[in-house]
């Protein structure tokens, strides 16, 4: 019964958003994140304790609370994106954004080599991948987590196929990606969630000690092939920006725990530079650093 309770949202949400213009889905979106900022306690001490770890106590409390409300805004854009998505062509998807770098994935098709993008949860990161599917013509498989309504799961991954993105999930996602890079299809792995210590690796982001999935590196380090960053931002909710960064080279060495790290770290490293242009845009309500540092999301 909740699954169709469920559908029924969707499909609500669906034809309102068709409908309303961007200036009025614009203000619903600040009035629902203000709202949220100030009843989601919990999720704000999250918010707070981040931004003070990351940015060493420099924020006041005016630039947490600016930031604090973005973060539920870029929420609610990556999940209106989604439902907007439903009905709408290729061609639209892509006629408001923007891109930077493009000849770096160029070189990298012609190349025709295994493809790896990373990425992380910036800006709306659900249009990022259907972006690049659509503008450089490929099938991109990303790796996610399975919704808990199998009716709603259905219902996404039928939104993601049409502007040929596919999914794997997490568990098996190492085998998912080998088949997808066999199959000449494009990986895309988010990078920035942490992770049991036993499934990740340790390394430093923002000064501080935090766990990070080894995927991307293992993956790299097997095809001999660069991964390609890439993250998207907008500044009014109707533009947005594609910026394909630098390639963080493969490395494979006789030491391949030295080579995952390094490789791992320089992911880490490039999420950084990342959310420090943009912490606005960041998901700053997950517990990133709760592996080692679980006291800081203590009341």
């Amino acid at each position: 019964m909740i699954d169709y309770i469920y559908l029924g949202l969707y499909k609500f949400f669906g034809f309102a958003l068709r409908i309303l213009p961007d200036k009025v889905i614009i203000g619903l979106m600040k009035g629902i994140s203000s709202l949220a900022y100030i009843i989601g306690k919990k999720h704000n001490l999250i918010i707070n304790r981040n931004l003070d770890l990351a940015f060493k106590n420099t924020l006041s409390q005016k630039e947490k609370n600016i930031i604090g409300k973005s973060a539920y805004m870029n929420l609610l854009d990556t999940v209106f994106g989604i439902i907007r998505r439903d009905r709408i062509s290729r061609e639209s998807v892509i006629k408001n954004i923007s891109f930077e770098g493009s000849d770096i994935i160029q070189k990298a098709i012609e190349s025709e080599k295994e493809i790896i993008f990373v990425t992380g949860h910036l800006g709306n990161w659900e249009l990022i991948s259907q972006a690049l599917a659509i503008k450089f013509d490929l099938t991109l498989v990303g790796v996610g987590r399975k919704l808990d309504s199998d009716l709603m799961d259905g219902v996404l991954k039928n939104n993601r196929e049409r502007f040929n993105v596919e999914m794997v999930y997490k568990k098996g996602a190492m085998k998912g990606c080998i088949k997808a890079l066999k199959n000449k299809k494009a990986v895309g792995i988010l990078i920035d969630q942490s992770l049991p210590i036993a499934q990740g690796i340790e390394i430093n982001f923002f000064g501080n000690k935090a766990t990070h999935t080894t995927l991307a590196s293992t993956l790299s380090r097997r095809y001999q092939v660069d991964l390609i960053p890439v993250f998207i931002s907008t500044n009014d909710y109707i533009d947005y920006h594609a910026t394909i960064y630098n390639p963080i080279p493969y490395i494979k060495t006789t030491n391949q725990e030295d080579d995952i790290l390094k490789m791992t770290q320089a992911q880490a490293d490039v999420m950084q530079m990342v959310i420090e242009k943009n912490p606005k845009e960041w998901f700053w309500q997950h517990k990133r650093w709760k592996v080692f540092l679980p006291e800081i999301y203590r009341k």
